[in-house]
């Protein structure tokens, strides 16, 4: 068997990325196009909008870590407002709420704006609401909650579904730990990876009987 060089294998990730992105992009053509004939129908579900706000945003997301893959892109920070971004994070995240009860408590207190790659930012306050939402089986509550304080923007997002046990909450931002049955072990650690490679940092503050909470703090942009 030929080995492969370093070139060859380059040149492999180079063209399945592509394929891959091809197809991404169909997926984005046909959210639009659904979008653009519930609007000639005059049909309103928020489940809906939600559900092709989350399938544009993965399709962008996958698309940034496909160019990671092929090395042409390393971290495209701009500056976006901190509750802005939440704010799109939330809704994006509650296209993962299936057959359940899940009621949603957020709380802003106040604004200013953070240097960040958006799509990975996004993505990584996604995945910690999802895990949320997730961990609740029937009935629950997610709670959102951010401010200014310091210079740092900080977002506690909690939850009362089931909790981390205790013997494993030092490893869940490890590669490869996973609670789930069908899980990778990839989501936490990859978050914990893209925030401070933001200069952000992510903890697991709690996690008992009542509430599991984790927080996100990132610094803010001086004027």
């Amino acid at each position: 068997m030929t080995e492969l060089t370093l070139d060859d294998l380059n040149k492999q990730i180079r063209c399945v990325s592509h394929e891959i992105r091809n197809h991404l992009s169909i997926c984005d053509m046909y959210a639009q196009i659904i979008r653009k004939n519930l609007e000639k129908s005059e049909i309103k579900n928020q489940s809906i909008e939600n559900a092709l706000d989350c399938i544009q945003k993965s399709v962008q997301i996958i698309g940034t870590n496909l160019l990671d893959l092929k090395s042409l892109n390393l971290e495209k920070s701009q500056i976006f407002d901190f509750k802005n971004t939440i704010t799109k994070s939330i809704e994006l995240s509650k296209a993962y709420i299936i057959d359940k009860d899940i009621e949603f408590d957020t709380f802003i207190k106040n604004t200013s704006n953070i240097l960040i790659d958006e799509n990975r930012f996004v993505a990584c306050l996604v995945n910690i609401i999802k895990n949320g939402i997730e961990a609740i089986e029937i009935k629950g509550k997610i709670e959102i909650y951010a401010e200014i304080k310091d210079d740092f923007g900080i977002i506690k997002i909690s939850n009362n579904g089931k909790p981390i046990p205790k013997e494993k909450q030092n490893d869940i931002f490890s590669y490869g730990y996973t609670t789930k049955k069908n899980g990778c072990g990839l989501g936490l650690a990859i978050c914990k990876k893209y925030l401070e490679s933001q200069n952000a940092t992510i903890k697991l503050t709690k996690s008992n009987k009542t509430q599991t909470q984790f927080e996100i703090k990132i610094p803010t942009v001086k004027d």
